[in-house]
């Protein structure tokens, strides 16, 4: 919507620039070749702009600012479910760089200038594999290439390594049932969450992840639906739980506000502004 909307005030203005423009002008000095004394009630008439023209000369530079700001450089997002918790909460305003992992061309999404690669332990927005149009936030974890499994004990596993956590103590309020981690994943040190009495796929599971993939999983790792549960029928069996590269929105940075429950008893609170790790 937003390049339609930048297209067609452009063009506008375009048109203005080429054709009526001119027109108006030649109009005014032939109007003022004809008569000694120019009325300015009359030139004003012929210098004005038609409604759309000037509307679209009005919006087109903000609109392209936007454009440019969303597109390539930070594009605000709003954390819809726990799937993050403890690191994102429901309600969170998050800022996103786009430009991390290379400038993709708006609505079409492709890479024109490659900047970097996504990391082990990055939080990543990318568009949901079996529908494009959702977008979704998850943990990257598994890299081209990478050997990946899922253990009984709720351990992580990568190319036979376990994941480094450390145990900080149940969840207040959880009365024993989930408990809270300190993982470092790559260069990321962050907070996982994990329900000791749930387990939502069988033990032991095992992925490779194929070249230009990556594999995501949420922080919140018994409520979260990312690659480990993953099963499209229209989709290889090889790439089942994987992200291309190409559905790759960009780097989530900060939380600049959070708002759980939008509405005017509730106001927004910005107590978890930050950056994310």
């Amino acid at each position: 919507m937003l390049v339609i909307a930048v297209a067609v005030c452009g063009a506008l203005a375009l048109l203005d620039l080429l054709f009526l423009a001119p027109r108006r002008r030649a109009a005014i000095d032939t109007y003022q070749a004809g008569v000694a004394q120019a009325d300015p009630q009359v030139l004003q008439r012929l210098a004005r702009e038609p409604v759309l023209v000037e509307y679209g000369k009005s919006f087109f530079p903000v609109l392209a600012l936007v454009l440019v700001l969303r597109s390539f450089l930070v594009e605000p997002f709003q954390i819809p479910s726990g799937s993050m918790k403890p690191t994102l909460e429901v309600g969170d305003f998050i800022l996103v760089n786009k430009f991390a992992y290379g400038l993709r061309l708006p609505v079409l999404d492709t890479k024109v200038v490659d900047i970097g690669e996504p990391q082990r332990g990055d939080v990543m927005v990318f568009r949901y594999p079996s529908d494009p149009n959702v977008n979704y936030i998850k943990r990257v974890v598994g890299l081209p290439g990478d050997h990946l499994r899922y253990s009984s004990d709720k351990r992580l596993f990568v190319n036979g390594q376990p994941v480094a956590e450390r145990l900080i103590g149940d969840e207040p309020g959880s009365l024993g049932s989930a408990r809270l981690y300190h993982e470092k994943l790559g260069a990321a040190e962050h907070l996982v969450r994990k329900e000791m009495r749930r387990y939502r796929i069988e033990p032991d599971r095992e992925w490779t992840v194929p070249a230009g993939h990556y594999f995501m999983v949420g922080d919140n790792r018994d409520n979260s639906n990312d690659s480990r549960y993953w099963d499209d029928p229209n989709i290889l069996p090889a790439l089942q739980g994987m992200v291309p590269d190409r559905n790759i929105v960009g780097k989530a940075f900060a939380v600049w506000m959070s708002w759980p429950e939008p509405k005017l008893s509730n106001l927004p609170t910005f107590s978890r502004v930050g950056l994310i790790h």
